[in-house]
């Protein structure tokens, strides 16, 4: 049975370890943050249940717990056959990162990059590893989204990439492949959509309620611009955007200046109780 390693113990991590230990696989989560590792593991014992049941999926709780590891220490990870990296989009940080891990991982490891909208092939540069390194951008909630998005860089090679796929066909997911640009298909189109929306908003032309009910309504999407961004983190919407405005000229990725104003004023949606809805 294969280890897989977490990196990141926030939203994202947590549901991706959650996917992991409903198809009973050994899962080591790692955090730099101590408290934030008490953190997911408590939200993990709670969660794991509800998800499972929505899916229905029997579990057996006790054997789950013991199915995975909670650490601070990277070295743990040295055996894993998998390392999926869901770390903050700061691409010094994730260099950092990937330069420890070629020196402790084993040379067959696959490294699944779970980036918002940093290209691969800036992350893989200079590593030994490049050619082991692919996007796998899992979507919130990861138990629930039964799609991935799968980036394959110039540099990711077709057996990894074949490997790749197997292992998410294998969780339940249905890998749809792109190439290597940043903010891929999914944050280059989507946080132009949100990031207008909220100018909407500020010009006073429609309440956010209106804006979300056209698009549910209208066009027949699940959840409208505002409540994904609300579902997203509003923080991590206006980082996505900043970080988008780097990669293409003029204003297209011009930040909101009522986004500006609610990360400002912590009012992040879903996980401070107040974004564009209360909750």
């Amino acid at each position: 049975m294969k280890t897989i390693g977490v990196i990141g113990a926030g939203t994202m991590g947590i549901g991706v370890a959650i996917s992991l230990l409903q198809k009973k696989i050994s899962v080591r989560l790692i955090d730099i943050d101590k408290d934030q590792i008490g953190r997911a593991k408590t939200e993990i014992e709670n969660k794991i249940a509800i998800y499972s049941m929505l899916r229905g999926i029997d579990i057996d709780e006790e054997a789950t717990k013991n199915n995975i590891l909670y650490s601070t220490d990277i070295q743990t990870l040295k055996y894993a056959d998998i390392i999926i990296e869901n770390i903050s989009e700061n691409i010094e940080e994730k260099n950092k990162l990937y330069h420890s891990l070629e020196s402790i991982c084993k040379k067959d490891c696959i490294f699944m990059i779970n980036t918002s909208c940093i290209p691969i092939k800036d992350i893989a540069q200079d590593l030994s590893i490049k050619t082991h390194m692919l996007g796998v951008h899992f979507m919130n909630p990861v138990p629930l989204i039964d799609a991935v998005e799968v980036i394959q860089a110039e540099s990711t090679s077709e057996g990894v990439l074949s490997e790749a796929l197997l292992f998410l066909k294998g969780l339940g997911k249905d890998s749809i492949v792109v190439h290597d640009s940043p903010g891929f298909v999914s944050n280059r189109i989507s946080h132009l959509m949100m990031n207008e929306a909220i100018f909407l908003v500020d010009e006073g032309v429609a309440k956010p309620e209106d804006i979300d009910k056209i698009f549910k309504c209208c066009y027949g999407h699940k959840m409208g611009p505002l409540e994904t961004a609300d579902l997203i983190g509003l923080d991590v919407v206006k980082d996505t955007l900043s970080i988008m405005g780097e990669y293409f000229e003029g204003n297209k990725f011009k930040i909101a200046p009522l986004l500006e104003r609610m990360v400002a004023e912590n009012n992040l949606g879903r996980k401070t109780g107040k974004g564009f809805y209360k909750y």
